[in-house]
């Protein structure tokens, strides 16, 4: 079996050894128990742990005849969710996607747009301006409904849908991922005969990508979802072991919390492929959501190589060294395109006319690693046989179980995120929402 493939030999140097890492083994191992056990805290939210091979096929089913529907009524279907509502899809679209499917006019291919993940006045109203000529549907994704980026966004395109195609049409074009029995959300989509899958209460947000809530807008623009299900299968049983020999996602978080005892606080995902930028997205949420709390936590952030080396290159190179970076490289691209000869070769590029452009982005993968390892930042290396459904799918079990792990170690609650509902209230105080009077005279003496 083909697999994802971890390498730490360039996160080892004078500041870090396989020592350190060996020495918090035991760390690695009680905090895999507890993700596995459900003896951490947090624990009521560990339902993705099995989800992988618990998935019926039923459900997967159902999920395929829906998109099927959609597909074979729609021009494009528009996801309306935030966090991990949407950045899951998007991250496994994109990796999966033709890079310049949206400038094609292919009247078989169903486009899966977003919403609902900013309060952009302008997105809105081009995204609207865009979907007037055309037939759309909409998977509404949200467990109570009332989350204000996606009520704002779903309350317009259903009132637009409603409009164009009359309500009871709208209706059959309308599919509510929510709550099993409560929430505006639930309320709506019974009264009105929404086409409906369940969040279920164990399954946090950020590592929902694996439920309905990723694998249906996956499903409808065109990937194979079982074959998603099947590599996050392989991954769960493969980091089901208790040593960090056997079990990649352990040592990922040993190696991780090695570097941040060590000093190393902030962690870059670096992706040589363009089409991984919004894995790292989705990356981003899951580990920070999961880490950042009790003044502790890795920061995570990505760049896009070799793009961000004319960018935040110098910085990597030479700046703080307060980073590692973990690199994701994938070893096969799908197509071939070969430089050619040029007789006046005035760039001056004939020295590599006959090799695969890859083969050049494999060299410029290597030659960093090396340069960012001699300048004291530490280089994990995550390599992917390909951008496929397969190995997509061990990817995401893989970080989600490191996730959890890596958070257990921190002595964290990896699954709760307490922090995120301060700016809620401070958003619904300044904008006088009912019930928060006090809350608005206190802020408005503030803002004064």
């Amino acid at each position: 079996m083909e697999t994802i493939n971890l390498n730490i030999q360039h996160a080892l140097g004078a500041n870090m050894t396989e020592a350190a890492i060996d020495a918090l083994g035991h760390e690695a191992k009680d905090a895999l128990a507890k993700v596995e056990n459900g003896t951490g805290a947090g624990n009521d939210f560990l339902g993705w742990v099995n989800l992988p091979s618990t998935t019926s096929e039923s459900l997967i089913d159902d999920i395929c005849a829906t998109a099927k529907h959609l597909r074979q009524e729609c021009e494009v279907v528009v996801a309306v969710g935030i966090g991990g509502s949407y950045l899951g899809a998007k991250a496994v679209i994109e990796a999966l996607s033709d890079s310049f499917a949206a400038y094609k006019n292919d009247p078989k291919a169903t486009k899966v747009v977003f919403a609902g993940q900013n309060i952009g006045e302008d997105y809105l109203y081009e995204l609207m301006n865009y979907l007037a000529d055309k037939k759309f549907g909409i998977i509404v994704i949200s467990k109570s409904g009332t989350t204000t980026e996606p009520a704002i966004a779903f309350r317009l395109l259903k009132e637009m849908l409603e409009r164009k195609e009359g309500k009871e049409k709208a209706s059959k074009l309308i599919v509510a991922i929510t709550d099993a029995k409560r929430g505006a959300l639930r309320q709506l989509a019974t009264e009105e005969g929404y086409k409906t899958f369940v969040i279920e209460d164990n399954v946090g947000g950020r590592f929902s990508v694996l439920t309905p809530v990723g694998l249906l807008p996956i499903a409808v623009a065109g990937y194979d979802i079982k074959a998603l299900l099947n590599g996050a299968i392989e991954m769960e049983k493969a980091t089901k072991a208790d040593d960090m020999a056997s079990n990649q996602a352990m040592l990922y978080a040993a190696t991780r919390n090695a570097l941040y005892r060590a000093g190393k606080k902030i962690e870059i995902l670096v992706n040589y492929n363009p089409k991984l930028h919004f894995f790292g997205e989705w990356w981003k949420q899951l580990y920070g959501e999961s880490e950042g709390k009790d003044g502790k936590g890795i920061f995570p952030a990505s760049v896009d190589f070799s793009t961000d080396l004319h960018s935040m290159g110098q910085w990597i190179q030479d700046g703080e060294r307060t980073i590692f970076e973990t690199v994701l490289s994938v070893e096969a691209p799908e197509h071939e395109t070969i430089i050619p000869t040029d007789n006046d070769n005035l760039d001056g590029l004939n020295y590599i006319a006959g090799k695969r452009v890859d083969q050049v982005n494999k060299m410029a993968e290597l030659g960093t690693r090396i340069a960012h390892t001699d300048g004291g930042v530490p280089n994990l290396r995550i390599t992917i046989p390909a951008l496929r459904e397969q190995y997509l799918g061990q990817l995401i079990y893989f970080f989600e179980k490191a996730c959890g792990i890596s958070g257990y170690m921190l002595n964290v609650n990896p699954f709760n995120q307490p922090g995120v509902e301060d700016y809620k209230r401070n958003m619904f105080a300044l904008l006088a929402k009912p019930g928060y009077e006090k809350e608005t005279a206190a802020i408005q003496a503030r803002v004064k």
